[in-house]
């Protein structure tokens, strides 16, 4: 029974509800699963807030990519090479400092300031790179038989992308972007590791196990659970991805049928 009751006071302590003071000693595995798991849930909401609002700038990066007009193209080119060819870790630095300094200019600026939205808006921006080339890769690969195809029809602009181009598109990047996927929920463990502070203590998975390894000197507790728990949620998410994956393949035939290949990325 004093294992629920510590979830009860700490499931959800890492987004304010719950004591205020985490426990100082005689540590309870319940209690290092219980705040561990709590923490996962900001790393839950930065990576699936990042994701599919990344989705959405990646095509549209990608397709600039891709356009023959060089004021479409360079910047999107500019805005894949600037992401991808720093570390994420310094992405946030700089990032952090950019906002405080905005925040001395006005109050307006204060909410970027805070790992809720400031660093959100890295992972989103770097995310959207990722994918952008991922995507820019699958419209290339586009065979041109389905685009002619199309213009037999008379398709063109919009109809032509919709029926053909995204979807089409979409079916050849999914496995690589269900990679991203993976890797951005894995990245999201360098947020409160990079300036924005933790509200309240409130922080992330390895938040709280850094607190527990550094109160018991024993890491190889911890830092175990915090791999344990995103096992599960790499689990969930090749679980959804295979699903979409299925979906998008549908109309082709059993042995045609793209199937995900999980290679989470280590290094970038």
């Amino acid at each position: 029974m004093e294992c629920w009751d510590t979830i009860a006071d700490y499931a959800f302590r890492s987004i304010g509800y719950g004591p205020r003071l985490l426990p100082r000693t005689d540590f309870t595995l319940c209690q290092q699963f219980t705040l561990i798991g709590s923490g996962m849930i900001w790393n839950i909401y930065f990576g699936a807030l990042a994701l599919c609002t990344g989705f959405i700038l990646a095509v549209a990066v990608a397709m600039g990519k891709a356009s023959q007009n060089p004021w479409l193209r360079k910047p999107s080119e500019l805005f894949i090479f600037i992401f991808r060819g720093s570390p994420l870790f310094i992405q946030f630095f700089f990032a952090y400092f950019f906002f405080q300094s905005l925040k001395s200019v006005s109050p307006f600026f204060g909410p970027f300031s805070s790992a809720a939205l400031g660093a959100l808006i890295v992972l989103f921006l770097n995310t959207a790179a990722y994918s952008a080339q991922i995507f820019y890769g699958a419209l290339r690969s586009i065979p041109k038989g389905d685009l002619e195809a199309a213009d037999a029809y008379g398709m063109s602009g919009l109809p032509k992308f919709r029926r053909i181009t995204f979807p089409t598109m979409l079916r050849l990047a999914w496995p690589g972007y269900t990679n991203e996927a993976i890797f951005l929920f894995h990245a999201t463990t360098l947020v409160f590791f990079s300036g924005f502070p933790a509200r309240q203590q409130g922080g992330d998975a390895l938040y709280y196990a850094n607190y527990f390894a550094d109160k018991t000197f024993n890491p190889f507790v911890p830092y175990p659970i915090v791999a344990f728990y995103f096992i599960l949620l790499t689990l969930v998410v090749i679980g959804l991805f295979g699903l979409m994956n299925r979906y998008l393949n549908r109309h082709l035939p059993q042995d045609a049928r793209k199937k995900l290949r999980i290679r989470p990325q280590i290094i970038r």
